[in-house]
C-alpha cells in the first residue's frame, strides 16, 4: 500500500514490530514544508468528521511541528492571539454575522 505521507517518528518502529517493513525517506525542507500543511488539512478534516479530542491533540502536534519548523516562537504566538483577543475579541458568545447594511 503506497502513504507519501508525513508521519510520527515513531511509526517505522511500530510497523516492524507487527513483522512487515516500512519504506521511507527523510524529507528535505521544500518537501516537509508541503507534508506539514498537507498534514493539518488532514487532522482538521479528520476532526471535523469524528469531533475526536484524539484529533484535536493532532492539529496541536502539527501546529507544534509547523512553529518549530518555521522558527515561530511560541510565547510569541501566545501574544499575538492574546492582542487579536483582546482587539477583536474571542469566539465565547458563539456570534455569527448574517449581513452588514
Amino acid at each position: 500500500m503506497e502513504y507519501d505521507k508525513l508521519i510520527r517518528d515513531k511509526i517505522p518502529h511500530i510497523i516492524e514490530k507487527t513483522g512487515k517493513k516500512p519504506v521511507f525517506h527523510k524529507a528535505f525542507d521544500d518537501e516537509y514544508w508541503l507534508k506539514l500543511k498537507e498534514k493539518l488539512k488532514e487532522e482538521t478534516c479528520e476532526f471535523i468528521e469524528n469531533e475526536d479530542k484524539e484529533e484535536i491533540a493532532d492539529i496541536l502536534e502539527i501546529i507544534e511541528a509547523i512553529c518549530d519548523f518555521k522558527k515561530i516562537d511560541k510565547n510569541e504566538l501566545e501574544i499575538i492571539k492574546n492582542k487579536k483577543t483582546s482587539e477583536r475579541g474571542k469566539f465565547t458568545e458563539k456570534l455569527i454575522l448574517d449581513r452588514v447594511i
